[in-house]
């Protein structure tokens, strides 16, 4: 898992989405490809004093140091030991910003077609996950997808 195993693309098909999907505990949650530059392996994080609990370090990626977030520790959950499934969704934003999130193990990416995306309900019981960005209803149930500006950014 070590090399660049993503593929840079526009994130759309003719006919939705194209979508990575990942695990954090038994939940399923997803990212658009748009955003994500490639996975790698976990990887020796440097810790940096005085920055915020979720944020776990930096890694050098040629010779780019970028910041690493765990999504356990950004939900509000315990952290695990990293296993061999755990990797690194380095993700990169408009300017060529990146940002690593550390996810317990990478499913696949599927085409999400637009009639099965759907915005997540206003009922502040139901939608208290801030970094939802909308629901995702397939034949193998519901999936979430997440607000990549918001978990980072926020």
């Amino acid at each position: 898992m070590g090399e660049n195993n993503a593929v840079k693309t526009t994130g759309y098909a003719a006919d939705g989405a194209e979508v990575l999907f990942f695990n954090i505990g038994e939940t399923i949650y997803g990212i658009e490809i748009k955003y994500i530059n490639e996975i790698i392996g976990i990887e020796q994080i440097t810790v940096v004093p005085k920055i915020p609990d979720h944020i776990k370090g930096v890694i050098n990626i040629r010779g780019k140091v970028v910041p690493v977030i765990s999504v356990r520790k950004r939900f509000g959950m315990d952290e695990i030991p990293y296993d061999d499934r755990t990797c690194i969704i380095v993700l990169e934003f408009e300017g060529g910003e990146q940002v690593g999130i550390i996810v317990d193990r990478v499913q696949e990416v599927i085409v999400v077609k637009q009639g099965d995306i759907s915005k997540t309900p206003d009922s502040k019981n139901v939608n208290t996950n801030r970094y939802i960005k909308s629901i995702i209803n397939m034949d193998s149930g519901i999936r979430l997808l997440l607000d990549c500006d918001k978990l980072i950014l926020d």
